[in-house]
């Protein structure tokens, strides 16, 4: 067999490049583009009767899976809710003469991830915002609580006393009605409607700057777009390219989540105590390496993922993301140990804790410095393309904002009215958090929403664009409250306009790639809204009217929610009389002034030399990554450059990563949602103890 090799016979789409092995952002797009196209590519409609039945499905079925899968074990159901969605209905239409399209998958996609989001990740919370509130009964109950107890606001959930408490009752008066306002779950509605409004129009925004405007590749953008353009062709088609090497992924990730998954599940079932043959969520080498590399969280995941997404994403930027990593992680730690400046290290420390404490010495001022100077340069590079496009200066491959892709959905002055949109909704929410706490410093609540978020949501979306990877601020509440003198805990319960829309700039190229419309998502947002709050409503009222939450009948919650309620009384706290001035002290501005420094002499340098500016965002965002992740990347990188592309071609392997990947996650998600359905089952008919 050549080393051109093909798992397939047809010919695969592929764009004209130089034989530069450093391709630049505008030829990473290019690769993209060709590689996520059908058949048909041209928009339409995802938003179907099919669309609707799907929805209903996941809202009915999977919601209170999720829930429940939360409670016992810490997770929520994730990509094995959309995979199990939209194979279930692609086969069901397939056999029944009406296959679905493209768009009809992603839409279900996109539906199932955001009716199964998990709301509360580290409480084991989903089913939609509902969880939260069963968390803050908890919580205003708990001994953990019980010296702050009387200051606990109104608004986020009834005293201690109360009937609609202890008879576990969400339709009792007291969470709809408390001293003649609202009470907590009205303000609960009329925030998540607030959040609707604010986020859609954002991502939108954000989308058209740095995709539209800036023309960002977006590298995992094409694997959910290739997954449902595989699934598409196996339900037109005998046999394509695509349908194959998703099934070759999905054969993959069955038989990895077999051993990474479903065997914990599975033993943590029958025999109490989970046995996972590969470590999660990675090997942890500290012990061993401590006394050469103090201070440097050493360690490998053993996540097969992580190597297929490094097969995905730009080598250039995969590589400087694992040199940085090392360089600072493992080079730079033991040095600033030495000096002094990680001094809350101690040996015997494991890999999580030391990030924790490292950051709180160092990284965390040196990371704002880092992100303010990745804001800068976005800034930069936005105003200067808008200053030579209306100037009418060549732009190469730069867009505008009056340029929309034909058949779209959207039109070319659509920006204009979303930019409105978020604005008199982010006033309402600035307007509906005064009304809750109205001592709090309002001059606070309008920098939140007019200043930090969209500076943090611009710089993570500009991130996820060229390395499908965040970037946040982090403490920025914790730290400004604690600035402002405010004193009182009803801050850390009350709807604050902080957010980070980035993620959703990546998820609106997800729906231009797929050829979706526009205007499916605005309709899939309006069916969804009232599918979560009344799914959400109906599965934890009847699940908490069963029994308390915690108890025995929650392994996870019974064992982890009186822990986390430790930390969080803590952490309410720390803005009163003798609280936590270590909040404080973590920021320095010396670190953060280096860090930004630092960033914008490499962004030089590397321009000067005409480097990558994909490796320069690669180098940005790996300084404080663990190098248990960024090395399994860099291992799929090297795997894909130097042994599958020399195989199969250059081409054809850059266009049968992405649906390799997205086979990938197909088949760990069903594994998953079949180890847990077993694990339910089990549960459910395992004898009571009297």
């Amino acid at each position: 067999m050549s080393n051109k090799e093909s798992l397939g016979n047809e010919d695969v789409a592929t764009p004209h490049h130089t034989d530069n092995q450093d391709h630049s952002v505008a030829d990473t797009r290019d690769f993209i583009e060709a590689e996520s196209q059908g058949d048909d590519n041209t928009f339409d409609e995802g938003f179907t009767a099919k669309t609707i039945i799907g929805s209903i499905f996941v809202s009915l079925i999977m919601t209170a899976g999720a829930i429940y899968l939360g409670l016992v074990a810490g997770s929520g159901l994730g990509a094995a809710a959309q995979w199990v969605t939209i194979v279930l209905f692609a086969e069901i239409a397939r056999r029944s003469f009406l296959p679905l399209k493209r768009q009809e998958i992603f839409l279900l996609y996109y539906v199932a991830g955001g009716l199964a989001a998990v709301a509360g990740a580290d409480r084991g919370i989903s089913g939609g915002p509902f969880g939260w509130l069963i968390w803050n009964q908890y919580f205003i109950q708990s001994p953990q609580a019980a010296a702050i107890a009387k200051e606990i606001p109104w608004f986020s959930t009834p005293q201690p006393g109360s009937a609609g408490l202890d008879q576990r009752n969400f339709f009792h008066p007291d969470w709809w009605m408390v001293g003649g306002v609202l009470g907590p779950i009205p303000v609960m509605m009329i925030h998540q409607t607030l959040e609707r409004l604010s986020w859609l129009p954002a991502g939108y925004l954000l989308f058209r700057a740095t995709s539209d405007v800036e023309r960002l590749p977006f590298p995992l953008a094409s694997v959910a777009a290739s997954g449902a353009t595989a699934l598409a062709e196996a339900g037109s088609k005998e046999d394509s390219w695509r349908w194959r090497i998703f099934s070759t992924g999905t054969v993959i990730g069955l038989i990895f989540g077999a051993v990474y998954v479903a065997i914990p599940i599975m033993t943590a079932t029958a025999f109490g105590k989970a046995v996972t043959l590969i470590p999660i969520p990675f090997i942890d080498f500290m012990a061993s390496t401590e006394t050469i590399l103090p201070a440097a969280p050493v360690g490998y995941s053993g996540d097969l993922g992580k190597i297929l997404t490094g097969f995905v994403l730009p080598f250039e930027m995969v590589a400087a993301t694992c040199i940085s990593s090392l360089v600072f992680q493992v080079g730079l730690n033991p040095v600033l140990y030495k000096q002094g400046i990680l001094h809350q290290w101690h040996p015997g420390t494991e890999s999580i804790e030391t990030r924790m404490v490292n950051n709180f010495d160092f990284w965390l001022s040196a990371g704002i410095g880092i992100q303010l100077a990745i804001a800068v340069i976005g800034i930069y590079i936005i105003v200067k393309g808008s200053i030579e496009a209306s100037r009418g200066l060549k732009r190469s491959s730069r867009g505008a904002w009056h340029e929309v892709p034909a058949g779209r959905g959207d039109k070319a002055g659509w920006w204009k009215i979303a930019l409105g949109i978020w604005l008199l909704a982010t006033l309402a929410y600035i307007a509906f958090t005064h009304f809750l706490i109205p001592q709090f410093p309002i001059t606070l609540l309008l920098g939140y929403g007019l200043l930090l978020t969209p500076l943090n949501s611009y710089v993570a979306a500009r991130m996820f664009g060229l390395t499908s990877q965040d970037a946040q601020f982090p403490y920025v509440k914790e730290l400004t409250v604690m600035e402002s003198g405010y004193k009182r805990i009803d801050v850390w319960f009350a709807p604050m306009p902080i957010h980070d829309y980035g993620s959703l700039a990546q998820r609106f190229r997800e729906v231009e790639l797929t050829k979706t419309k526009f205007t499916s998502i605005l309709k899939a947002e309006l069916l969804m809204f009232p599918l979560i709050m009344l799914g959400g409503f109906i599965y934890w009222s009847f699940i908490w009217g069963t029994s308390q939450i915690p108890s025995s009948q929650y392994p996870f919650a019974q064992r982890m929610w009186p822990l986390i309620a430790s930390n969080q009384a803590i952490w309410n706290q720390i803005n009163k009389a003798g609280g936590a001035t270590w909040v404080l002290d973590s920021i320095k501005p010396s670190f953060i002034i280096g860090g930004g420094v630092v960033t914008l002499a490499l962004y030089g340098v590397m321009f000067m030399a005409k480097l990558p500016m994909l490796a320069f965002y690669g180098a940005a965002g790996g300084a404080n990554a663990l190098p248990a992740d960024t090395v399994p990347l860099f291992v799929g990188a090297c795997l894909g450059k130097f042994y599958f592309a020399k195989r199969y071609g250059v081409e054809k392997w850059r266009n049968y990563a992405p649906v390799l990947l997205a086979g990938f996650a197909c088949g760990t998600g069903l594994i998953s949602m079949a180890a847990i359905a077993l694990a339910l089952i089990a549960k459910a008919v395992q004898p009571l103890p009297f």
